[in-house]
């Protein structure tokens, strides 16, 4: 058995260009249920969206960070949990803060201004925190990989396709009406192909290495549900405001993490069991999660 930090993806350049297409057009059709009036709630939450923005970009890097240190996991996997920690919410996010009976309004605006910062927040957080790790740092040099590079192929992923996705459902309601649900169906279809072939890709590891990327995930998933949990409750958020901020900070663009993965780092496989298994892990605790709150509301 290869150890894991040698264990190779294998795309082809073509494959990886096709996943970084296929991305954009699930991020086209997540813009297109968004609005350039979602922003505007900012004005309604500006307390509650600030305080979402800072555990996401700012506080959730910096815990995961110190869980590395704590556990000690091998350096391909804590890049796995950097990188992870340094994406944006997950588009499931909306319907579970929905389904938690959470504000909506504030998880769309969150969502959709979380997208833009990761623009270059993603791999500013990425570099900065794999800076101080040494292995981590170490594998960066060797690779050699750019924040620059980096913020580009997010910016054509996510940046653009959201700015046209706004575009439509602001100038061609109709159209975008239509568009909707088939687009939601690809959106769930391609997310579960990300996460099959990252699974496949790198099985025999997988296998060999659960449980420790189980309890990894698992306590990782559990410190960015606190974070956000914690941080609206201290500063006094309504109720509704403080799930959304959970449920935000909670839920990751796994789709991202594994896309950028497979771009960049295809001789990291650990990267990919990490951001494969949370893209798994996090859509049931948050499941629990927005089911608990949902029946406590009925009570």
């Amino acid at each position: 058995m290869q150890p894991i930090d040698h264990v190779v993806l294998n795309f082809s350049p073509n494959a990886v260009l096709a996943m970084n297409i296929i991305l954009g057009i699930v991020m086209f059709g997540v813009a297109l249920d968004m609005k350039v009036t979602d922003f505007d709630n900012i004005r309604k939450f500006p307390r509650s969206v600030g305080v979402g923005l800072v555990a996401q970009f700012l506080l959730l890097p910096a815990f995961t960070f110190l869980l590395i240190l704590a556990l000690d996991p091998i350096p391909s996997m804590a890049m796995g949990m950097l990188l992870v920690a340094a994406c944006p919410g997950g588009n499931i996010s909306n319907f579970l803060t929905h389904f938690a009976k959470g504000n909506t309004a504030l998880s769309v605006c969150m969502s959709a201004i979380s997208t833009l910062f990761a623009i270059f927040m993603t791999p500013f957080n990425f570099a900065f925190w794999g800076s101080y790790h040494p292995e981590v740092a170490k594998i960066l040099q060797e690779i050699s990989i750019s924040p620059l590079d980096m913020a580009i192929t997010i910016l054509c992923i996510l940046g653009i396709p959201l700015v046209l996705g706004l575009f439509i459902s602001g100038k061609y309601p109709r159209v975008s009406a239509r568009l909707k649900q088939p687009m939601k169906i690809f959106s769930i279809v391609i997310f579960i192909t990300f996460v099959l072939l990252a699974m496949v890709a790198n099985w025999s590891a997988f296998i060999e290495y659960i449980s420790w990327v189980f309890v990894l995930v698992l306590l990782h998933n559990a410190v960015a549900l606190t974070t956000g949990y914690c941080g609206a409750t201290l500063l006094g958020v309504p109720n509704k405001d403080r799930k959304a901020i959970t449920i935000e900070v909670g839920i990751q663009n796994s789709a991202l993490g594994l896309t950028i993965i497979f771009t960049f780092f295809q001789k990291l496989g650990g990267m990919a069991i990490i951001a494969c298994w949370w893209g798994i892990w996090h859509i049931i605790a948050g499941l629990s999660l927005a089911y608990f709150w949902a029946r406590k509301e009925k009570q």
